[in-house]
């Protein structure tokens, strides 16, 4: 058991995020809402791994590939007319949260929500990639930011990225 820092409640580590190297535990930080379940559609293929802070390993501009399970082939109906689709993924490996962090892109200190930083409260991922091609229930991507193995959550319309 450990204790959460702001109500100073005992919990199971499972219900406890490490937020600024403090234990918080979910009724605290989702004010007491009660969880709901997401459930994958395929998962990401890739070269890509997680490197230190927001830095990946590998080459995002590389084709990745989103694997759907096969009883998501009804819902790709003319997805193949589109050149650019978003992709929701959940961030699957362990992360550490800072509430205020140095923005990849600029240096500039923001707090999480003004960041693309893949260590969220939330775990949730976008990018807007380019569809290459579709093959069955593989879709093939560019500019995929989500590692191999990334469960993905769901897959919507989408428009060249800017990044």
């Amino acid at each position: 058991m450990f204790i959460c820092t702001k109500c100073k409640k005992k919990r199971e580590l499972s219900n406890l995020e490490i937020v600024d190297d403090s234990y918080i535990c979910h009724s605290c930080l989702y004010s007491n809402c009660e969880p709901f379940e997401i459930f994958p559609i395929g998962f990401v293929e890739n070269q890509l791994e997680r490197g230190k802070g927001f830095g990946l390993k590998g080459n995002r501009a590389e084709i990745s590939k989103l694997h759907l399970f096969s009883a998501q082939s009804p819902f790709l109906y003319k997805l193949e007319d589109e050149k650019w689709i978003t992709v929701l993924y959940y961030f699957h490996k362990p992360h550490n949260i800072r509430s205020v962090l140095s923005r990849g892109i600029d240096g500039k200190k923001v707090g999480i929500f003004a960041s693309r930083t893949p260590d969220r409260l939330s775990r949730i991922g976008i990018s807007n990639v380019e569809l290459i091609k579709i093959e069955n229930t593989t879709l093939y991507v560019k500019n995929l930011d989500a590692i191999n193995g990334t469960p993905v959550l769901d897959i919507k319309l989408g428009q060249k990225s800017r990044w």
